[in-house]
C-alpha cells in the first residue's frame, strides 16, 4: 500500500476507465475522488454503483459534466440528469436489480464466474441470459462483475491501509474494495497502526492500493 495525494490517485485513472465508486445516494461516497476526476476531466467513464446520487452530489458530478458514457446501476430515479442524458443516448444505463448488482460485484471480488438467481425469471430481465433449472427452480445466470478501479471511501483507515466503516456509510464500499484490479481509499481519519482493534477491520490491508492522504 502506498500513501499518494489526490491528484496523484486520479492521474493514474485513464479516459475510459472501468470504476466501481462507494456510496449509497452520496452517504460514504468518496466525495474528493470524485471532485479530483471533474477536475481532470477524465472522461468516457464506466460506473459501477449502487445509483448515481443527484446532481451536485456524489457521482452526480460526474454526470453533470458528461464524464460518465456507462452506468450500471439499481438505481436513478433521484438523478433526473442521468435519465436526460439516458434518453438523449449520451449515457447507457445498465439498470440492475440491487441485491443482484452487489453479489455480481460479491462474484467478482471472490474469484466466481456470476450467480444464480431467481430475480427477474418471466421479465425483460431475462432477456438475452441464460436460463437454467436447479431442482424445479429457474434461475438467471448473472455473471461477475470487475472494474479497473475501485474509488473507496472509509471512516478509519491506519498507515497499513486496513480499513473500518462507520455505520451506513460502509454499504458498497467494502464489497467493491475486493473486486477491481486496484483499490484507491479515501477516510475521514488516518490513525496509526493498532488503533483499529482487529475486530473492526472490515477491509484488510492486502486489499488496499493506494490510501489518499489527508490535509
Amino acid at each position: 500500500m502506498k500513501t499518494v495525494s489526490v491528484e496523484n490517485a486520479v492521474a493514474m485513472i485513464p479516459d475510459g476507465a472501468i470504476l466501481m465508486i462507494g456510496g449509497f445516494m452520496a452517504v460514504g461516497t468518496p466525495e474528493r475522488l470524485i471532485d479530483e476526476l471533474v477536475r481532470q476531466g477524465k472522461r468516457n467513464l464506466t460506473v459501477i454503483a449502487n445509483d448515481t446520487a443527484i446532481p451536485g452530489r456524489g457521482i452526480g458530478k460526474l454526470v453533470d459534466k458528461g464524464l460518465v458514457s456507462r452506468a450500471v446501476t439499481s438505481h436513478i430515479g433521484l438523478n433526473p440528469e442521468t435519465q436526460r442524458q439516458m434518453l438523449d443516448r449520451k449515457m447507457t444505463v445498465d439498470l440492475v436489480p440491487q441485491g443482484t448488482l452487489i453479489e455480481r460485484i460479491r462474484a467478482g471480488g471472490f474469484g466466481l464466474g456470476g450467480i444464480l438467481t431467481p430475480t427477474g425469471v418471466g421479465t425483460i430481465v431475462e432477456q438475452g441470459k441464460q436460463k437454467i433449472d436447479v431442482n424445479g427452480k429457474s434461475y438467471l445466470v448473472e455473471t461477475a462483475l470487475r472494474a479497473d478501479f475501485a474509488l473507496v471511501n472509509a471512516f478509519l483507515a491506519d498507515y497499513l491501509g486496513n480499513l473500518s466503516y462507520a455505520l451506513t456509510a460502509r454499504n458498497f464500499n467494502p464489497v467493491i474494495a475486493m473486486a477491481a484490479d486496484t483499490t484507491i481509499v479515501t477516510a475521514e481519519h488516518i490513525v496509526p497502526v493498532g488503533l483499529i482493534a482487529p475486530d473492526h477491520v472490515v477491509t484488510p490491508a492486502p486489499l488496499v492500493d493506494y490510501l489518499v492522504a489527508n490535509g
